[in-house]
């Protein structure tokens, strides 16, 4: 804070500006909405798809071909229950995200991680989608990492 110091004539005072004062808190810049939104509502479409992708395979467990001698056995009806679960939680997440909830910042960043590297995987059996994912799971971890605050407010 500055100090006014009054002078003997009359005249306006002199504002001396504080040197070494306490440092500001930081403030992270309200420019980052738009990407939390964005992260929120990739999760929550994300988490639909993964549901639609894990009842698909629950359904009909001959939907998904693996290619011969292919380093992982899937057993189809497992991952189904597993996208359909994580789905959900995806979801939910995404929503609370709305609110700004901590718990659904890093429940995005580690789901939207391991989204990516299983994506990885199944570049072989679906190549085009399996990189869209990957390229909107990187979005959503640099959002919710760089921005994650912006919507809490």
């Amino acid at each position: 804070m500055a100090q006014q110091i009054q002078t003997h004539d009359g005249r306006a005072p002199v504002v001396v500006p504080e040197v070494g004062g306490a440092p500001t808190a930081y403030e992270e810049p309200e420019t980052g909405g738009g990407w939390v939104f964005f992260a929120a509502v990739m999760m929550i479409i994300g988490g639909f798809f993964g549901m639609l992708q894990g009842l698909s395979a629950i359904i009909k467990s001959g939907y998904y071909h693996v290619p011969p001698n292919y380093f992982i056995s899937v057993n189809a009806t497992g991952w189904g229950w597993t996208h359909l679960l994580l789905g959900l939680v995806v979801i939910l997440a995404g929503f609370a995200l709305f609110r700004g909830a901590m718990w659904a910042r890093i429940v995005g960043i580690l789901i939207a991680s391991v989204s990516a590297i299983v994506n990885f995987a199944f570049i072989p059996v679906y190549p085009f989608w399996a990189l869209l994912i990957i390229a909107v799971d990187l979005l959503v971890i640099w959002a919710l990492a760089a921005h994650g605050r912006a919507l809490a407010e």
